[in-house]
């Protein structure tokens, strides 16, 4: 099956427009449109919902989401040379797609979408990083997202779902695993993309918890993560000791062990001593 609808061969719309990839936007086309159909999938049933997607490009993505049942779909792109393939898109799907020419981290999609809203984009890898820690650290939870449908770099979908004792494991795994169920939906080699990047990719499924994991102030757990991480080979007790100056024996009170390291210590572990932190 070369097309999932009465538009042409996303390779086709690439030679008409002529969109050759760019590094610069940190750009890696998905020309198999069966595998975007797949990755829309991984989404869930959206035919009740709202999807953001950032970074369409020639709109693989754009089209599975579409041709699996999304409400509507807003798309912004960066990349004004992708502008007349999304529209063609927009056409065959009217009323159905909204795409916005502009910066993803400078646009309030919020003033487009209506919910329930779900988020699926094959991210930039220069701000998919970035553009994930603002979804999971708003000012207020639950957030104005149902679920993530996301991918990045395989290296970075490991980070997300991380477990304790393990490289990946840091700021990030904890940062997603507080607030929401994360797991890794999709593996695609190098070779999928146009030109093929020089690392394998992932796609990543978030699904927004009602309330957090556990409880703890988020400003604290933040600070006190990326103190830990930071210096992610010494020991708690001087990792944090700028923390508060009775370190040793906050840490002793969540349950923890001083002479333990960032990489030892459960999320259940970081909520605990935050919540000690917050005390006077």
């Amino acid at each position: 099956m070369t097309t999932i609808d009465s538009l042409p061969p996303l390779r086709d719309v690439i030679n008409t427009h002529d969109l050759k990839a760019r590094k610069s936007l940190g750009q890696n086309f998905l020309l198999d449109l069966n595998l975007t159909a797949k990755i829309a999938r991984q989404a869930g049933d959206m035919s009740g919902c709202d999807v953001f997607e950032i970074g369409p490009g020639p709109g693989g993505l754009t089209r599975g989401l579409l041709a699996e049942g999304a409400r509507h779909v807003l798309a912004i792109e960066k990349d004004k040379r992708c502008l007349p393939a999304l529209n063609e898109i927009a056409q065959a799907y009217p009323n159905r797609l909204t795409v916005i020419e502009g910066d993803a981290l400078e646009i309030d999609p919020l003033a487009y979408l209506t919910p329930p809203i779900r988020i699926a984009a094959n991210l930039p890898y220069n701000v998919g990083t970035e553009l994930l820690v603002r979804w999971l650290t708003p000012t207020e939870w639950p957030p104005f997202w149902e679920s993530l449908t996301l991918m990045f770099q395989r290296e970075v979908a490991e980070r997300i779902v991380a477990k304790p004792g393990s490289k990946a494991y840091g700021r990030l795994a904890l940062l997603a695993q507080w607030r929401s169920d994360a797991r890794i939906v999709m593996n695609l080699p190098p070779e999928a993309f146009t030109p093929p990047p020089k690392v394998s990719s992932a796609v990543v499924h978030l699904t927004a918890l009602a309330e957090p994991r556990f409880p703890a102030d988020a400003a604290v757990l933040s600070r006190v993560v990326a103190m830990a991480f930071n210096q992610r080979r010494k020991m708690l007790r001087s990792a944090l000791k700028a923390a508060a100056p009775d370190i040793e024996d906050r840490l002793i009170a969540a349950g923890l062990k001083p002479t333990e390291r960032a990489e030892q210590v459960s999320l259940e572990g970081f909520c605990a001593l935050a919540r000690e932190l917050a005390k006077p």
